[in-house]
């Protein structure tokens, strides 16, 4: 961690952004875990995007018991899409810029973790000046239990949960707002890109109180993830790979193949993929290099 001018150690200080949309059912749980957290945040900007239930009334709940928590809410009229949560959250970076601080994360609202898990996470980020972006790993329920879900990888951080050193998301610059979704990924990807480490650690639980795509519906966001895929420029080869590791994941077999109809629907009608071509490149490169690595450890005949 960093040290002060006399030698001794200095607490880390941290901002949180939450874009949030009807999230009544489960936003209480996360304020809660945020204001149990052994090292508290100096701001949590949480954005309510012209919300219809009670979620402006929980945030205001609780933000008259800690000084911390700001509402601030969108009313402007909009399309519901990625994009619209996008800029939710860098609306949100934006009002954090004047705050003073090391760490800036993005945390969804329907997830809770122990309450020293940023305690936690601030000493790998202090144990490596490299470390750029962290978090810790999504956990699903599954007959009765929370456990890791398959698509946790320790060189990925859910978007859910990722934390960056400020320096590191000063460089990489605001979230991009994409219609398929994945900002997370570009983000990660860009900062892997200028030289930064990204990494999730898999003590580090977190809950994620609904099941990741389930908002839109399983089987439409096992459609959309293929057609995000291909709007970054993913390997053929590299896609084929991935849905056939995930084909436990709920909704089994299925939910991998209509993964692969989204991403053959945009090869097929010949969609250009939208995110700068540097990066597109890049990413290519980390693909070609993994398909390698896999080639390499496979089994001779």
């Amino acid at each position: 961690m960093d040290m002060t001018e006399t030698g001794q150690r200095r607490l880390q200080t941290y901002v949180l952004v939450t874009a949030a949309y009807n999230e009544e059912k489960y936003i209480r749980r996360t304020i809660e875990s945020v204001a149990a957290q052994s090292i508290a945040p100096r701001k949590w900007i949480i954005v309510s995007d012209a919300s219809s239930d009670r979620t402006d009334n929980i945030v205001r709940e609780y933000a008259m018991r800690h000084s911390f928590i700001a509402l601030h809410r969108i009313t402007e009229d909009h399309p519901r899409n990625f994009a619209a949560q996008v800029n939710a959250i860098n609306f949100g970076c934006q009002l954090l810029k004047q705050e003073v601080f090391d760490f800036i994360g993005n945390l969804d609202a329907d997830i809770c973790f122990a309450q020293d898990y940023f305690e936690r996470l601030f000493e790998r980020f202090g144990s490596d000046e490299q470390l750029g972006c962290a978090g810790g790993f999504i956990c699903e329920e599954s007959n009765g239990s929370f456990r890791s879900r398959t698509a946790n990888s320790e060189t990925s951080v859910a978007h859910a949960i990722q934390l960056f050193r400020r320096s590191c998301f000063d460089a990489v610059g605001p979230y991009m707002a994409l219609p398929y979704g994945g900002p997370d990924w570009v983000a990660e990807t860009r900062a892997r890109q200028l030289g930064w480490k990204v990494r999730a650690f898999p003590d580090l639980h977190v809950h994620h109180l609904r099941p990741t795509a389930s908002a839109e519906g399983l089987l439409c966001g096992r459609i959309r993830q293929g057609r995000m895929d291909y709007s970054f420029g993913s390997l053929l080869p590299f896609e084929l790979l991935k849905c056939a590791r995930r084909v436990n994941e709920s909704p089994r077999i299925v939910g991998s193949a209509l993964r692969l109809y989204g991403y053959f629907s945009c090869l097929l009608r010949g969609e250009p993929t939208l995110i700068p071509e540097d990066l597109k490149h890049y990413l290519q490169h980390e693909q070609r290099q993994r398909l390698r690595d896999l080639l390499r450890q496979a089994p001779l005949g």
